[in-house]
């Protein structure tokens, strides 16, 4: 048998600490090392005095207990689980709510000026995040075709496809349930949309798993993570509905103040460890995350794909689940990778803000003639389009699904077009394609040169 990944670490209890024994290195060590990180015992103790690991070990253990929040959801063993922040963890927190908590003007600038704007950024976004989920479960389908069959609402040819578009209805559907209560019939309506129409390891769309033959292998073939007994499912995540939807917002002692975003990733992981399903559990953890930010009036996280990110580290992503599990049940570390994550995701959100807003007042130069002066948002953005892909083909629906209007508001901005000799019309049997021309940039530079 190949040698675990994370090896367990070492038992702590408070009755155990003997001061005595550390008073001499009391003040070297602190709960995370001196670059701010929150390292797990299989990682921290290569760091360590061989012949003082484990004393060591103690002594951090002990500071990060003082700092402890218990929460009422446990293992299968009845052992709570728990987290806590510590400074380092307290700055990206701040950072997190600081950002998340504004709109998406203040990262944008004016690149989302007007609604209609909106409503683009957040339907290309809830794709990008749709295509990034569904490849982190294994989808092989290509971005640049995941999009444009989201677009067109071209039907999928295989399982594959029919997990992006699932994610897709996925997270629309999250966000329009953000002012329900967390209950397991949610989380099956959640899972049935996320899981429809495929059939990998036997999955049954909205239902819970019968067995316990479902577990977590590691990269080495190895089972990481054995979740708890089938049996328990409905009982374990009533319990986690309850946590879900109980207040936490410091207003009631007995429930002490659980910051939103903390409590999202806590839901996140839960999922996760519960693995209520033969499938789709990631799908389902990552909608159950968007559903609270939103229901908390974090709209940003409309605008965030943070499975793109989870699935350039896949590795760090299940490291944060084994750190938790071999340290007796220690939430920090899954919380502390997730808010790396979601500051990247961030990060990212405002370099793809700058490239498309580059990108559209390129063009916006570009149509600057008196002629085109009364082009709209959408026109303008097709045209950007159109001369990034010389040839490529616009329909009516997938206008429509891009940018949030009708089908006939749609058809009106590309006819537009047309009668400026911009795009070209084809008839295809009873409907019509919009193709975009092979010298449309040449051909608005030249008009820009005869107007000079």
């Amino acid at each position: 048998m190949a040698k675990p990944i994370v090896e367990r670490a070492p038992k702590f209890s408070m009755k155990d600490f003997d001061f005595q024994k550390v008073e001499d290195i009391f003040h070297d060590y602190a709960e995370v090392d001196d670059k701010g990180r929150y390292l797990h015992w299989s990682v921290l103790k290569w760091r360590l005095p061989q012949n003082d690991a484990k004393r060591i070990w103690s002594l951090i253990k002990f500071k990060r207990t003082m700092q402890v929040k218990y929460l009422h959801i446990t293992d299968d063993n009845e052992e709570l689980f728990y987290y806590c922040i510590p400074h380092s963890m307290e700055a990206k927190l701040h950072k997190v709510i600081q950002i998340a908590g504004g709109s998406i003007a203040s990262v944008a600038g004016n690149v989302a000026s007007d609604n209609i704007q909106k409503k683009f950024l957040v339907s290309s976004l809830m794709m990008e995040e749709a295509i990034t989920s569904a490849q982190l479960e294994g989808a092989s389908t290509t971005r640049e075709v995941a999009k444009k069959m989201l677009e067109d609402e071209r039907e999928p040819i295989d399982e594959d496809e029919r997990m992006i578009i699932n994610n897709f209805l996925l997270l629309k559907h999250a966000e329009k349930m953000k002012n329900e209560n967390l209950t397991l019939d949610l989380i099956l309506d959640f899972h049935r949309i996320a899981t429809l129409h495929t059939t990998e390891n036997n999955v049954v769309p909205g239902e819970f798993r019968k067995n316990n033959d479902i577990h977590v292998r590691d990269y080495q073939g190895e089972v990481a993570h054995q979740p708890p007994c089938y049996k328990k499912i409905e009982e374990r995540l009533f319990d986690l509905c309850e946590f879900a939807n109980s207040d936490h917002s410091g207003a009631e002692e007995a429930s002490p103040f659980i910051p939103p975003v903390i409590k999202a990733i806590i839901l996140h992981f839960m999922i996760g460890f519960e693995h209520p399903f033969r499938d789709g559990n990631g799908r389902t953890a990552r909608a159950i995350f968007y559903w609270f930010m939103l229901k908390h009036e974090y709209d940003l996280f409309k605008y965030v794909s943070i499975s793109k990110l989870l699935k350039n580290d896949p590795k760090g992503y299940g490291l944060s689940y084994l750190y938790t599990e071999k340290d007796n049940n220690d939430l920090t570390y899954f919380i502390d990778f997730q808010l790396d994550i979601i500051l990247a995701a961030f990060d990212e959100l405002q370099d793809y803000l700058k490239v498309k807003t580059d990108e559209f007042y390129q063009v916006v130069e570009l149509l600057d003639d008196s002629r085109f002066s009364g082009l709209n948002f959408v026109q303008k953005d097709i045209i950007k389009k159109a001369t990034k892909e010389p040839g490529r083909i616009f329909t009516v629906k997938e206008v429509s699904n891009s940018y949030a209007i009708s089908d006939n508001t749609a058809r009106k901005n590309l006819n537009a077009l047309v009668t400026e000799k911009l795009i070209y019309s084809l008839k295809d049997g009873r409907s019509t394609n919009y193709i975009s021309s092979n010298n449309l940039i040449q051909r608005l530079s030249a008009k820009k040169i005869r107007k000079v």
